[in-house]
Formats: C-alpha cells, sequence, structure tokens
C-alpha cells in the first residue's frame, strides 16, 4: 500500500508574484518588481479573451543585456512568451514536473478560475515538495 502523502501545486508554490503590461518598458518593470526572489514577471490580461504571459529574468538576459539592446526602449511584449503555459494549484507535483520536463520549463503561473494565484518552480517543488518526505 502506497503511504505517500500527495503534495499538490498550491502546496509549494510562490502566492506572491509581479505583475506587469505588455506594454510596459523592461526597465519600468525591473524597477516596479516586489518579489525579486521569483525571477518572474506574469504579463496581465488586456481583455477577458486574452492569454496571460510571462517573462523570465533569462529572457531578459537573453533578449535584452546579451544583445545589448536599451530596457527603456523594449517592451514586455516583445520578451514575453504568451500563452503561457500554466497550471491547476490541485495538480500532484510529480505531475507538474513531469510536465515542466516535457516542454522544458522551470517556472509557470498556477492558475485557478482564470486568475493567477501564484507562481511555482521547478526549485519549489524539488525543495518544498521532497524535502518533508525524505
Amino acid at each position: 500500500m502506497n503511504t505517500k502523502q500527495l503534495v499538490r501545486v498550491r502546496d509549494v508554490m510562490k502566492p506572491q508574484f509581479d505583475t506587469v503590461d505588455g506594454l510596459d518598458t523592461v526597465a519600468h518593470a525591473l524597477e516596479t518588481m516586489a518579489h525579486v526572489d521569483t525571477k518572474t514577471l506574469i504579463v496581465r490580461k488586456r481583455h477577458a479573451d486574452d492569454a496571460i504571459g510571462m517573462v523570465v529574468v533569462s529572457d531578459i538576459s537573453r533578449q535584452v543585456l546579451a544583445k545589448d539592446r536599451a530596457p527603456d526602449r523594449v517592451n514586455i511584449y516583445e520578451i514575453m512568451s504568451k500563452p503561457a503555459l500554466s497550471v491547476s494549484p490541485e495538480m500532484d507535483i510529480r505531475h507538474c514536473a513531469r510536465l515542466f520536463a516535457r516542454f522544458d520549463l522551470t517556472r509557470a503561473p498556477v492558475v485557478q478560475d482564470g486568475e493567477v494565484v501564484g507562481i511555482v518552480s521547478l526549485t519549489d517543488m524539488v525543495v518544498k515538495g521532497m524535502m518533508p518526505h525524505l
């Protein structure tokens, strides 16, 4: 009989995250980041039928810093991923980890009823999700 406790995404996700508008500049977005440890910016929907977008620090590094582009002249929409692959807070972290592996992701927005409620990363799943069970 399997006695492993089910760990869900909601148990390990970060509920704090920063949101930006696609028209914001990268410089403005970085200046307004309150939760620097998330390394992720959620791009707000422009209307009800729009998709959620996401920008991670590596996007800024590859598409702005490495290309010597001025952050005050690059808009978020130019470098964001949209639609962002999202996960449910009810998802088992083992399934979430498999999804991340399949799509080569390191983090994703956690969405419930069409609204972002957090961000989950591989680190969150491994450190917070596995450590109590080792």
